[in-house]
């Protein structure tokens, strides 16, 4: 079995929101990066960092944070949230992640998958959730 360790991000702090509900999120750290350390520390590969800001705006908003950590840690990280078109695939990669997580886009227009398959490069995979 693999565990996945996961950071949900906003304003650039991990956090946790009860049901799914924005008015109701708890900030566990506010370095986001010393999180990651922590777990590649304890011996975890993978990361699955969720942009929730990006997810609720419909467009990325803590590619920094997700830079930070792929260029501190050896996590292989998969990235989601705000991933709307081939550009931020492209930003993704680009930043580090090793995988993109498609959530809605995957479901409202599969056949950009295809297409969005070549951003990456051949750098990495995409992991697809239907919402």
């Amino acid at each position: 079995m693999t565990i996945i360790p996961a950071i949900d991000i906003i304003n650039g702090k991990c956090v946790r929101l009860t049901y799914g509900d924005y008015a109701q999120q708890k900030i566990y750290n506010e370095h986001p990066v010393e999180v990651a350390k922590q777990f590649a520390d304890a011996g975890f590969e993978r990361l699955h960092v969720v942009d929730l800001d990006g997810a609720k705006a419909g467009k990325i908003m803590n590619l920094q944070v997700l830079e930070n950590i792929c260029s501190a840690t050896p996590l292989k990280v998969d990235f989601g949230g705000g991933v709307k078109n081939i550009q931020d695939v492209s930003n993704v990669f680009d930043a580090g992640a090793r995988m993109v997580t498609i959530g809605s886009m995957a479901v409202k227009n599969p056949a950009l998958l295809e297409e969005w398959r070549w951003a990456g490069g051949g750098r990495g995979a995409f992991v697809c959730c239907g919402c």
